[in-house]
C-alpha cells in the first residue's frame, strides 16, 4: 500500500515539474513575443492600404497581448508535446518512445503549416470575397481587434487541425485507434468537422464551404496515414509472431 501511495505521489510530482516547464516556456515565449509585438504588428498589415482604427486604449493592450499570446501558444508547442512524451515514456518499450518522439516534431511543423495555409490561402480568399461585396457600396474602415480577430480566426483553427493527421498516425502505432474506426465514425467526423468550420468562418455560405473543404480532406488524408502506419504495424506483428514460431 505504501509502495503504491510512494508511486502516486512520485507521478504527481513528475506532473508538476512537467507542468512548471510548459508554463516556463509560455511566458519565456510570450515575452519574447511580447517584445516584437510592433514588428509582427506592422507585418501583419502591410498590404492594408488604411490604417486601422482604435476605439480604445485598452483596443493597444489588447493587441500586444493577443499577439504575445498567439506566438506563446505556437512556440509552446513542442515543449508541451515534449514533455508529454517525457511524462509518458517510462510506460512505453523502446520501440513506442521512438516511435512517439518522432511525432513531436512532426506537430510542430505541421502546426506551422496550418498556420501557413489560413494565412496565405483561406485568409485573402476570405478578405478578399467579403470586401468585395462591399464595393461601391460603403467605405471600408477595420478597427484593430475585429482585424486581428479575423485573421486569428483564420489561422489558428487550421494550425490546430492540420496537427489531426500526425495525432491519427501517432494513435495508430499505438494500437489506440486503426483506419477502420476512423471510417466508421466518418459521418460523425464530417458533421463535426463542418460544425467547426461554420464557427471560425464568417457568417455566409460561401465562406463556410472554402473552410470546410480543407478540413474535410484533412480526415480523408488521416484515414489513409492511419492505413499505412496500421498496415506496416500488422507487417511488424506478423513477421514477429513468425519469428517466435521459428525459433520455437
Amino acid at each position: 500500500m505504501k509502495e503504491k501511495e510512494l508511486n502516486y505521489i512520485d507521478h504527481l510530482e513528475e506532473l508538476r515539474k512537467r507542468l512548471i516547464i510548459c508554463v516556463v516556456a509560455f511566458i519565456l515565449f510570450f515575452i519574447v513575443g511580447f517584445i516584437f509585438v510592433d514588428d509582427i504588428y506592422r507585418w501583419f498589415v502591410r498590404d492594408l492600404e488604411e490604417q486601422l482604427i482604435v476605439l480604445g486604449p485598452s483596443d493597444i493592450i489588447w493587441v500586444y497581448f493577443t499577439i504575445a499570446t498567439v506566438i506563446s501558444f505556437a512556440g509552446t508547442i513542442p515543449v508541451v508535446a515534449l514533455q508529454i512524451w517525457q511524462f509518458v515514456k517510462p510506460g512505453l518499450v523502446p520501440k513506442e518512445r521512438k516511435v512517439t518522439l518522432a511525432y513531436i516534431p512532426a506537430l510542430f511543423v505541421l502546426f506551422i503549416v496550418g498556420l501557413c495555409f489560413g494565412y496565405f490561402v483561406i485568409l485573402p480568399t476570405m478578405f478578399n470575397f467579403l470586401t468585395g461585396l462591399s464595393s461601391g457600396m460603403m467605405e471600408l474602415s477595420f478597427t484593430v481587434d475585429k482585424y486581428f480577430k479575423f485573421i486569428f480566426h483564420m489561422t489558428l483553427p487550421f494550425g490546430i487541425l492540420f496537427e489531426l493527421p500526425v495525432v491519427a498516425m501517432f494513435l495508430t502505432s499505438l494500437g489506440i485507434i486503426n483506419p477502420y474506426v476512423l471510417t466508421s465514425i466518418r459521418k460523425y467526423a464530417y458533421f463535426v468537422l463542418i460544425v467547426i468550420s461554420v464557427l471560425i468562418s464568417p457568417p455566409d455560405l460561401m465562406s463556410d464551404i472554402i473552410v470546410s473543404i480543407p478540413l474535410l480532406v484533412l480526415y480523408e488524408i488521416s484515414i489513409n496515414l492511419s492505413k499505412v502506419v496500421y498496415r506496416r504495424k500488422l507487417r511488424k506483428e506478423n513477421s514477429s509472431g513468425e519469428a517466435k514460431g521459428t525459433s520455437i
